[in-house]
């Protein structure tokens, strides 16, 4: 019987990782929303409506829209690094813990990840401290997908 209570608890804990990860967001969005700035010359949130929530129409980097719990490497039309698709079909799923590392470095983060001193990410800039990089996450998180449905049902 532990055993299936076990089991039950990992799925429902498995099929809602975006709610899961919004949930255990430590960051600061109101900080978050200002250290955006740096990331604006590459990146955009654009929501499903093509609305822009963030940034300028940038497509250097992918849409950062939904970003929580979504598979690395998986926006559609963007184009990934190998490294970051080969993350993504491994299993990488973005929550605050690995958004804060990979953006803090990288191409170390994917070499760790991937178990490969040859990985490399296409993402150049590297966010300095681990404050903007949970503020960052915090700021995306609220600009999500889940928030829109949490505002919209109040």
């Amino acid at each position: 019987m532990n055993r299936t209570m076990i089991l039950a608890a990992a799925a429902t804990l498995l099929s809602t990782p975006a709610a899961f990860a919004e949930a255990a967001s430590s960051g600061d969005a109101a900080a978050g929303e200002a250290a955006f700035r740096q990331c604006i010359a590459c990146h955009v949130v654009v929501n499903e409506a093509g609305e822009t929530l963030a940034g300028r129409n940038a497509r250097t980097g992918p849409n950062l829209y939904g970003v929580s719990g979504r598979a690395a490497g998986t926006v559609e039309g963007f184009r990934y690094s190998a490294s970051m698709v080969e993350a993504g079909e491994a299993g990488l799923v973005w929550d605050e813990a690995r958004f804060a590392a990979y953006v803090k470095d990288p191409t170390g983060f994917l070499r760790q990840t991937l178990g490969d001193n040859g990985a490399r990410g296409a993402m150049s800039f590297r966010v300095r401290s681990e404050d903007d990089a949970l503020n960052l996450y915090a700021y995306l998180v609220s600009l999500g997908p889940e928030m829109a449905e949490d505002t919209a049902s109040e």
